[in-house]
């Protein structure tokens, strides 16, 4: 290392101030007038200044510069008040570097730029301080050097330093002493250099004086704190918050660092309404103060990655083409009018309003008609996300509200679950068999769903893991049930309830060209031109091999049937395989039902009723016996309480109407009268069989057999008269897929016909009746 060192005194330094002046830019901090500090040269511009000026006058003016990123900085880039140096001494270290030791004299002024390269050489102009000296000054002067005193002991400085600010003479020496070893920004030691006035210096030094007197007594004062109520656990604490601290500072950072940038992050760029931006800033907050190995750190971080990852203010755009939509719920699903007709007029609506509330529907209709699958051709149609929740057997009301998170484990419901899984905020919500919803100990998830169900609510649901307000009211709920029955009444209330129902043979024949067969020659790798099931084989599947409905049963036997064109084609049959009745037998076996019409031995005392069942309607076979006996009557087959009171009731109608029928009043002297439906494994109840109940009684009394093609439903009174019941969409159905084509319904139910598919309405007959009488006339065959 070589080394040289210079002497110089103020009277000839006073004198040779030249009048240009190499410029040394600072990178860092301000120097102040009349000190001795030391400077790193390590820039090779500056190293060439430091080298000329050595050989000249060893004068160099140092100016802080404002910007550090600027590589070679002009005059515009530097302050314009900096301080006249001269070189004492200079040492060069093994990597070229010049550590100088330099004397600060005057404050000078850069007023022009003389040369440029190889470096910044200006104009300089001397700036003299003002001095005065009062009494207030002489306090100042006072106050400062005992406050100095004070920030020297409390920030450990050298003792030498606080002992030179006691001895030191005249006001600018020690502003420039006190101003150059307190943590000053740039800006503020640049403007204590830059002012002139004594007084005004005085004041400011003081401030910042006071300042970090202030800052250290209390960081005193808390280190003291600490200690005394440190343990081992605040101890490592505080040892891992400074190595945080220390690590920051050499540009290292931990990953738990990283992990809070990342989650601020994201927290600013997620949309979401403010007042769950500021929970989540709060747990935020939380989360970096807490350490990791802290047993609530990752309950407090999955919580946060909830509120971070959920749809607040994310939708989709919804489709709204009228046209396209009808093609589109066309092509995907057979008839189903009603349904289609309602789902447009939703889309006119939106159309029209684009801030109208989500409608909740709700699906009725018995199993395999289409009701999920509607739904996911809705969300198609819309162009919105699907997302499909089966409530059935749900008994716990943590699944739709969620848990709370003081538990272990705990998560949010299935609805927000569903919100974070599609992404957006306005999803078609499927909720599968709602009519299934269990109660038990855990709560009851059908009160729950009161809410999300709810137009007028559901914009602030609250869910129990996030206690936030969510707002549901975009999306569009859509339910699905096999029953109504079993539904509260609070919230069938809440519902749009589209009843969806069973299918003729006409539609499922049409459902099965259409959409079963394709799928199905799909599904077993089959050619079109490989098989050809004709359509009087489907009517016979749909007839003698399934009893439904829907078309789930169908389904399956078009699989059973292409199965065995598989396994033909793939032992090398390359023709076509042309199926019809004749030999359906060969894929699907013996006949599975045999029309009970046809089976049935007929004659008096039997007669066809209609009942309704949660998957669709059925007839049923009412049939009476009469004996020797006491008089008494027998119900059997398993019937309730309601049906049973329909026979009774049927039963005194004609003993009491003995005459008018034509038949001895005391026909039951001497005999008893039994009643039985089959199927007696199968509970039955209801009024609806009070007709039938009624002419099977006065059929077996009278000897007249009842018509074969007739079937009936209506509840009867002791008066004569027949009332209306429930379910005549799906009994009349029940009655045309079984072949009857003539119905006796109670008169008010004719309001109930519209329901009815046209194409029904026109093949049958219907008997409206207003009394027994009429029931019996229509009902029973003449005597001959």
């Amino acid at each position: 290392m070589a080394e040289e060192a210079v002497n110089l005194t103020n009277t000839e330094e006073e004198q040779t101030i030249p009048e240009h002046l190499p410029v040394l830019p600072l990178h860092q901090g301000v120097l102040f007038p009349e000190l001795t500090v030391p400077l790193l040269v390590s820039r090779p511009d500056h190293i060439k200044l430091i080298d000329e000026a050595l050989l000249k006058d060893r004068a160099l003016v140092a100016v802080a510069q404002r910007d550090n990123t600027v590589e070679k900085p002009a005059l515009v880039d530097l302050y314009r008040v900096g301080v006249a140096v001269f070189i004492l001494k200079m040492m060069r270290s093994p990597e070229g570097h010049y550590h100088l030791l330099v004397r600060t004299y005057k404050k000078v002024r850069l007023t022009e730029t003389v040369q440029e390269e190889p470096y910044l050489v200006a104009k300089v102009e001397i700036i003299e301080d003002a001095v005065q000296m009062d009494k207030q000054i002489e306090a100042m002067v006072l106050n400062i050097r005992n406050l100095f005193q004070r920030v020297a002991e409390l920030a450990n400085m050298p003792a030498e330093l606080a002992f030179v600010a006691t001895n030191v003479e005249g006001p600018h020496p020690l502003i420039s002493l006190v101003a150059s070893n307190l943590d000053l920004t740039l800006a503020e030691a640049q403007e204590i250099l830059e002012t002139l006035e004594t007084q005004t210096v005085l004041e400011r030094l003081t401030v910042h004086l006071n300042q970090r007197l202030e800052t250290l007594e209390l960081s005193q004062e808390i280190q003291k704190k600490i200690k005394d109520g440190m343990d081992k656990t605040q101890r490592d604490y505080m040892l891992r918050e400074q190595l945080k601290a220390i690590q920051k500072e050499l540009g290292e950072g931990d990953e738990r660092t990283v992990e809070i940038d990342e989650l601020k992050k994201k927290l600013e760029e997620t949309p979401m309404p403010d007042e769950v931006r500021d929970v989540a800033g709060k747990e935020l907050d939380r989360l970096s103060r807490m350490p990791p190995a802290a047993a609530e750190y990752t309950v407090s971080r999955t919580y946060l990655d909830w509120l971070l990852e959920l749809p607040w203010e994310v939708s989709t755009e919804d489709n709204l083409d009228i046209t396209a939509a009808q093609e589109t719920l066309d092509a995907d699903h057979y008839d189903l009018e009603k349904v289609k007709k309602r789902i447009i007029e939703y889309l006119a609506v939106r159309k029209l309003k684009q801030d109208m509330k989500g409608p909740i529907l709700c699906f009725v209709g018995p199993p395999g008609v289409g009701k999920t699958s509607l739904g996911q051709s809705i969300a198609r149609t819309l162009g919105r996300k699907f997302i499909r929740i089966s409530l059935g057997g749900v008994r716990d009301e943590a699944e739709i509200r969620g848990h709370r998170r003081t538990y272990v484990g705990a998560l949010p419901g299935r609805i927000v679950q569903g919100l974070r899984k599609a992404g957006a905020n306005n999803p078609v919500f499927m909720l599968d068999e709602i009519d299934k919803v269990g109660t038990d100990f855990r709560g009851d998830p059908s009160s729950a769903l009161l809410e999300v169900l709810d137009p007028e609510q559901n914009h602030t649901f609250s869910d129990h893991y996030l206690e936030v307000p969510i707002d549901l009211s975009q999306v569009m709920f859509i339910t699905t049930a096999n029953i109504l029955d079993t539904i509260p009444p609070a919230l069938r209330d809440r519902m749009e309830v589209i009843e969806l129902p069973g299918y003729i043979e006409e539609d499922k024949l049409m459902i099965a060209k259409r959409y079963l067969l394709p799928e199905q020659f799909e599904a077993h790798g089959l050619k079109a031109d490989l098989i050809e099931l004709e359509d009087d084989a489907i009517r016979t599947i749909i007839r003698s091999y399934t009893r439904e409905a829907g078309v789930r049963n169908l389904e399956r036997q078009i699989a059973a049937v292409c199965r065995g064109v598989a396994k033909e084609v793939a032992a090398g049959r390359e023709q076509v395989t042309r199926i019809g009745p004749d030999n359906l037998e060969e894929f699907l076996g013996p006949v599975l039902f045999i029309p009970e019409l046809a089976a049935r031995a007929w004659g008096p005392g039997l007669a066809t009723g209609l009942a309704w069942t949660p998957t669709g309607g059925d007839i049923i076979f009412i049939e009476a016996a009469r004996m020797s006996g006491k008089g008494s009557l027998t119900l059997t087959g398993q019937l309730g309480d309601v049906m049973k009171e329909s026979a009774t009731a049927a039963l005194t109608y004609v003993r009491a109407h003995a005459t008018q029928l034509g038949i001895e009043e005391n026909f039951l002297d001497g005999s008893d009268i039994h009643v039985h439906v089959p199927a007696g494994a199968i509970p039955k109840d209801g009024p609806s069989a009070g007709i039938a109940m009624l002419v099977t009684l006065a059929s077996l009394i009278t000897g007249k057999q009842v018509r074969r093609d007739v079937a009936m439903t209506g509840e009867i009174t002791l008066r004569g008269d027949v009332l209306p019941v429930g379910g005549i969409k799906e009994k009349v159905l029940a009655a045309h897929r079984a072949g009857i084509r003539e119905v006796i319904l109670p008169h008010i139910n004719n309001k109930d016909l519209p329901d009815v598919p046209e194409q029904v309405r026109e093949a049958m007959q219907f008997h409206l009746v207003r009394a027994m009488p009429d029931a019996l006339e229509v009902a029973l065959e003449p005597t001959e």
